[in-house]
């Protein structure tokens, strides 16, 4: 790629919406609701009748709406929310050794039988889910920061619009 090129691929990104990042963070809602829908469908027992599952919900409210509110942050180049992104995608990593970790390693009885709470692979499951939360969301993040220096680079050599347009 020449540098005349490489010049016009950044001066484009002025007027295109940064659509990787922002897809990929919404990939990483998607697998976030995946992995939530397969935990509350989970009924054994009483096991998940917690304040740990309540404060899942909440915490899974919030989520969705902070990467949601992300995705089209990143999608205008804005680099804060590249913060945020990998803040929740590392987030999305500690989640694995809260609910399905706990779940995996428990037994509750069921008509006086003692069951998994977690079989294995539903906890593989809900593991690859939440790895491929974090993974997308940390690419975004990484797109976004990436891109975003490009940007702020590239607008540092453009001439300002003259004053009144």
């Amino acid at each position: 790629m020449t540098m005349e090129e490489r010049t016009v691929k950044r001066d484009r990104m002025r007027y295109i919406k940064n659509s990787l990042a922002a897809n990929l963070a919404l990939l990483g809602i998607l697998f976030d609701v995946l992995y939530f829908v397969k935990i509350y469908q989970s009924d054994v027992g009483t096991y998940y009748y917690t304040i740990l599952i309540g404060a899942s919900i909440v915490y899974n409210l919030v989520f969705l709406l902070a990467v949601f509110l992300s995705s089209e942050g990143v999608k205008n180049y804005k680099s804060g929310y590249t913060w945020l992104l990998a803040a929740i995608g590392v987030g999305q990593i500690v989640r694995i050794f809260i609910i399905p970790a706990r779940a995996h390693a428990a037994t509750t009885l069921v008509n006086g039988e003692s069951v998994p709470v977690m079989g294995d692979k539903t906890f593989l499951y809900v593991v690859a889910l939440l790895v491929a939360s974090a993974v997308c969301l940390l690419a975004s993040a990484a797109v976004n920061f990436i891109r975003c220096h490009e940007l702020a680079e590239h607008m540092k050599t453009v001439a300002p619009p003259p004053p009144g347009t």
